[in-house]
């Protein structure tokens, strides 16, 4: 196995910094675009993002280590962000991601003490016993996971445009 506490709290930290420093610049073209019905834009990633700062990896952990496998912690809505009505700028949501990250890394740190406690089990709803350990690396692969989507998206955009060098761009596949 590769987890490594300190090597996924790298990519935590590093997440919120990544996505500003990628997305800050870029014209609304770009920040409304998406994969299609159904799927995401930049700015609805980044509103998910802060919902699981406030509702899931965090808040599971904490779960899990008073309630053990005794009960299953409760669902996580993966789409509730997007019944959000409040306006904010991109600049505040990603205060607000900053915010909320470098609070939970250090709720992390506090609760994640030793090596024994990533062994800890609890319940997750659909998936059934689960270890700390795997939460904390779904957090920094989750993370990982929506970089990767953005850039799909931004790429998405440009599809058509590139013509006959599609067949060389592996993001367009």
């Amino acid at each position: 196995m590769n987890f490594n506490l300190n090597e996924a709290i790298e990519i935590l930290e590093q997440t919120p910094k990544t996505l500003e420093s990628y997305l800050a610049n870029l014209s609304q073209g770009w920040m409304t675009s998406s994969e299609g019905e159904g799927t995401w834009n930049p700015v609805e990633v980044i509103d998910h993002l802060i919902e699981c700062e406030k509702h899931n990896f965090i808040p599971r952990l904490q779960f899990i280590l008073e309630a053990g496998e005794g009960e299953a912690f409760p669902p996580f809505d993966r789409f509730a962000h997007l019944n959000q009505s409040e306006e904010r700028t991109l600049g505040e949501r990603f205060s607000e991601f900053q915010t909320l990250r470098t609070e939970n890394i250090a709720k992390l740190k506090e609760l994640v003490d030793s090596d024994e406690v990533l062994e800890k089990t609890g319940s997750h709803p659909a998936l059934g016993t689960v270890k700390v350990r795997e939460l904390v690396s779904t957090w920094a692969v989750h993370d990982l996971t929506h970089i990767s989507q953005i850039t799909r998206v931004l790429a998405e955009r440009y599809r058509k445009d590139v013509g006959p060098w599609v067949e060389f761009l592996g993001v367009l596949k």
